[in-house]
């Protein structure tokens, strides 16, 4: 047994990409939610060197990632220097040995870089093997699991305090056994952001964005932002698409129906933009974990969608509206009980879809 280290990119050659990635100089960069990589290893020693963009200097809203070693985390960081490396593995007799590391916090404030992998492995490492399914999630704070390690609902936002993993949608993949893409902002939605000044706030927009590799103030290589990076649908292409959107266009929309209305006709446009890149995946609907006024404009948006297309591979879920009894996290986001519950009821609902 060799016990030279070998030093890897982060290239598909080497690990399995997780969600939607940017391979830059040659540096795996992360952005959204849940972005990260996965490979295994027979060894002694594994360390990974992460490199952080501007923002890991300024020590706000850092990158939070997570390093799990077969299936238990044992890193939980955020990067707040411009390199960093973490001995995730080591021990003096050879293992079989599988290393996730995951992005947990959301893509708007900080982005992460995986610049080496090293190991002592005779054979190196390899990518773990694809899931059958995939999934892509496409939603807002509840999706990137807003303030999720916070279980007080009067605090407020933070990256430290996000982790993607502890989500409905990151809980639904894995009780599905199914590779998975997130795309979600907190406080986006599809005709405005969250606002609490009844007007629009077109800057938050998940539509503006859904093409792109991700957006962030943190650029790639403190060069590149993300949302200059047109994303390659074919880098992952799901068997299903789940979209939860329109927590935030509700703090507009409120009780009126023009706007509820403006806002499903929207929808359907965005329904449109998100099958011309994904020709032949079924999309579900889903709102009501934080609130379900607008839900009936989502049926409404279903039905206009087939009626405008001819495309029927489309459905419409209500998510039960979160318990006081269940708790709140930060800013009253949906506890991990609250995530669980939801995951619980989504992963039935697609089992039955689509037969999985």
């Amino acid at each position: 047994m060799s016990s030279k280290t070998q030093t890897f990119k982060a290239t598909n050659k080497h690990v399995k990409i997780i969600g939607r990635t940017h391979y830059y100089n040659d540096v795996r960069w992360l952005a959204l939610s849940g972005g990260g990589i996965e490979f295994s290893f027979y060894g002694t020693k594994a360390e990974i060197t992460l490199q952080g963009d501007s923002m890991a200097s300024t020590g706000n809203n850092l990158a939070r990632i997570g390093i799990s070693v077969n299936g238990k985390r044992i890193i939980d960081d955020q990067v707040d220097q411009p390199l960093r490396s973490y001995t995730v593995f080591e021990s003096d007799t050879a293992q079989n040995v599988t290393v996730r590391l995951i992005k947990l916090s959301e893509a708007a404030m900080s982005t992460v870089g995986i610049q080496d992998i090293a190991v002592h492995a005779a054979d190196g490492i390899k990518p773990t093997p694809d899931n059958v399914h995939t999934i892509e999630f496409i939603g807002d704070s509840i999706t990137c699991g807003y303030g999720v390690d916070d279980e007080h609902e009067l605090h407020s936002f933070s990256t430290a305090t996000e982790d993607v993993t502890k989500t409905y949608a990151y809980l639904t993949a894995q009780q599905l056994e199914a590779d998975y893409s997130m795309v979600s902002y907190s406080g986006y939605g599809i005709i405005t952001g969250y606002t609490e000044n009844g007007h629009k706030l077109t800057t938050h927009l998940l539509p503006d964005y859904y093409e792109k590799v991700g957006k962030s103030e943190g650029k790639f290589d403190d060069r590149l932002l993300p949302q200059d990076v047109p994303w390659d649908f074919s880098q992952f292409v799901p068997d299903l698409i789940v979209i939860n959107l329109g927590t935030n266009d509700d703090s507009y929309t409120k009780e009126d129906t023009a706007k509820q209305t403006e806002y499903a006709e929207e929808y359907v446009e965005f329904l449109k933009m998100v099958r011309r890149n994904n020709p032949h995946a079924p999309i579900m609907c889903t709102l009501g974990i934080m609130g379900d006024r607008l839900y009936p404009y989502i049926e409404q948006a279903v039905e206009q969608f087939i009626r405008e297309t001819g495309d029927s591979k489309i459905t419409a879920m209500k998510f039960d509206e979160q318990l006081p009894a269940d708790g709140y996290a930060a800013d009253f986001h949906p506890s991990r009980a609250t995530h669980s519950k939801a995951a619980k009821r989504l992963t039935s609902q697609i089992k039955e879809l689509m037969k999985w």
